[in-house]
């Protein structure tokens, strides 16, 4: 089963978002689990996931976060700004399950 942490500064939209790429996903028939939590427990997480999306309003952090990821030879990526502001949980899924392989 693939594995993806949407990490956000709040929760509240990606929470959304979650709920979004899990109802894409059981349509699709793909098992995959999908949890997104604070950019506090990236590390924590780090080893339980196989690809990590930041939402758009923390994009910022990419550049320190890919390099702890990278010691794992994991991924970190930003979430499409528009992809992300209409809800788009199908292409998000798509785009996650892509950065997996």
């Amino acid at each position: 089963m693939k594995k993806i942490l949407l990490l956000c500064a709040a929760g509240m939209s990606t929470s959304l978002m979650v709920k979004k790429m899990t109802e894409a996903a059981e349509k699709k028939g793909i098992e995959v689990e999908i949890k997104a939590v604070g950019l506090e427990k990236f590390e924590e997480n780090l080893n339980a996931y196989d690809v990590f999306l930041l939402g758009p309003q923390v994009k910022y952090k990419k550049a320190d976060l890919e390099k702890i990821a990278a010691t794992v030879g994991k991924k970190v990526e930003v979430i499409n700004t528009v992809d992300y502001g209409m809800m788009k949980g199908d292409k998000v899924l798509d785009f996650a399950l892509g950065l997996i392989g």
